[in-house]
C-alpha cells in the first residue's frame, strides 16, 4: 500500500505548485527509484485530462555517457529535448539518486562543456515559470544524511507537506525588504561581504519550484560584490564535495578561491564561461522545520538561520542578468555569530529575525 505522504506531496506538485490544466503537455521526468511518487504525480495529470510525457532514467546511464562520449558527442545539439521542452506545458523533476558520488570522478571539463551544450533547454523551461523539482527519500539520500530510510522519510515529508499558502504569507515581510533594498552586507566566522541589490526584486520561494521549499532570494547586481566568504557546510555539484570554500571577490569577479579538497574542480567550474566566476543569487532560508545539513542543497539551501550565494546563472524573474551555464549554490550558517545586514539595518542576528 502506497504510503498516504507520496499521495500527499503527489497532490501539491500537480495541484499547487504547477496547477496542471485540462489538455496540457506535463513532462514529468524522475530517477527510477522515485517510481511510487512519480506513477502517484502520473495518475493525478491523467485525472486532470492532461498529457503525462514521461521520462525515467537508470541509475548508471549517465557515468557511462561522461566515460565514453567524445567531444564531438558531448558538442551535439540535443534536439529532441529542445522540441520537447518547446512543446511541454510545465516540468515534474524528481530526483532518486542512487549513487550521489557517481561523477567524482568524471572529468569536470565534460560536465561543465555538456551543460553549455544543454543550457538552451534549462532556457525554455525557466521561459515557461512552470517547473518544480523534488527530492525522493532514498537510501542513497538517507546515507548521506547519516539516518536510517525511515529517518529520512520522515525528514523529507516534514520539510515539504506544509501550509504553502500560509508560507507564502508569512515570507512577504521580507520580501519588501529586499525590494526596496540597496546595499546587502552578510558578516560571519571568515566571512565580511557586501553586494547592492539596488533594482532587483525579491523571489519567494513559496512551493511552486522546489519542494521542499522556504526562501526568498534575488541577483545581485552583476559588478558590485566585494570582500570575501568563508562557506560553512562542503559545496557540492554533481556529486562532488568540495569542502571549506573561501571566495574573494572583486567587482563582482571570483578573485581568489581555495578549498580543502577537490580546489581543482572548484576552479574549473568558476571556468566554466564568463558568468560563472560572479554571483547570481543571493538566498535567505527560511525553513526551519530543515535544521540538519543533509548534503543535499534542495533541502540544504533551505534550512532556517542560513544563506546561500550561487555562482554563476542568475534568475530572470528577479531581474538578475548574469548568464551561465553553471549555477552553484554554497551555504553559509549564520547561527552562530552572524548577521544580515540591509541598508545598515541588522534584519537578522545569529540565526533569528529581528523585523
Amino acid at each position: 500500500m502506497v504510503d498516504q505522504r507520496i499521495k500527499r506531496l503527489a497532490e501539491i506538485l500537480v495541484n499547487y505548485s504547477i496547477k496542471v490544466k485540462k489538455n496540457s503537455i506535463i513532462a514529468l521526468n524522475f530517477e527510477i527509484d522515485a517510481k511510487d511518487l512519480a506513477l502517484e504525480c502520473y495518475k493525478l495529470i491523467l485525472q486532470k485530462e492532461a498529457f503525462p510525457v514521461v521520462n525515467s532514467s537508470v541509475p548508471g546511464f549517465s557515468y557511462q555517457y561522461y566515460q565514453l562520449a567524445t567531444e564531438e558527442m558531448l558538442k551535439k545539439k540535443p534536439e529532441i529535448e529542445l522540441f520537447k521542452a518547446k512543446k511541454t506545458d510545465g516540468t515534474i523533476s524528481i530526483g532518486a539518486e542512487y549513487n550521489t558520488r557517481e561523477f567524482t570522478n568524471v572529468d569536470p571539463k565534460k560536465i561543465s562543456l555538456r551543460a553549455r551544450v544543454n543550457k538552451p533547454i534549462s532556457d525554455i523551461v525557466l521561459k515557461k515559470n512552470n517547473w518544480v523539482i523534488c527530492e525522493y527519500p532514498t537510501h542513497s539520500l538517507a546515507q548521506e544524511a547519516e539516518l536510517s530510510l525511515d529517518e529520512m522519510e520522515d525528514f523529507v515529508y516534514n520539510a515539504c507537506l506544509l501550509d504553502w499558502k500560509k508560507e507564502s504569507r508569512k515570507q512577504d515581510k521580507l520580501k519588501k525588504i529586499i525590494d526596496k533594498g540597496k546595499v546587502v552586507r552578510i558578516i560571519g566566522e571568515n566571512t565580511d561581504i557586501k553586494f547592492s541589490i539596488k533594482g532587483r526584486q525579491g523571489i519567494k520561494c513559496d512551493g511552486h519550484r522546489n519542494m521542499p521549499d522556504g526562501e526568498v532570494f534575488c541577483a545581485p547586481v552583476e559588478t558590485s560584490t566585494s570582500g570575501y566568504i568563508q562557506y560553512t557546510f562542503p559545496a557540492i555539484k554533481n556529486g562532488v564535495a568540495v569542502p571549506d570554500v573561501r571566495l574573494e571577490f572583486k567587482n563582482g569577479k571570483v578573485i581568489k578561491a581555495k578549498a580543502s579538497k577537490n580546489e581543482g574542480y572548484l576552479r574549473q567550474m568558476i571556468k566554466t564561461d564568463k558568468g560563472a566566476c560572479m554571483l547570481g543569487e543571493f538566498g535567505i532560508g527560511l525553513n526551519f522545520g530543515i535544521k540538519k545539513f543533509i548534503r543535499n542543497i534542495l533541502f540544504d539551501e533551505k534550512i532556517g538561520g542560513t544563506i546561500h550565494l550561487a555562482l554563476g546563472m542568475a534568475y530572470k524573474e528577479g531581474h538578475g542578468r548574469n548568464e551561465s551555464a553553471l549555477h552553484w549554490d554554497m551555504i553559509k550558517d549564520l547561527r552562530n555569530n552572524g548577521k544580515i545586514i540591509v541598508d545598515g539595518k541588522v534584519i537578522q542576528q545569529d540565526g533569528k529575525w529581528l523585523i
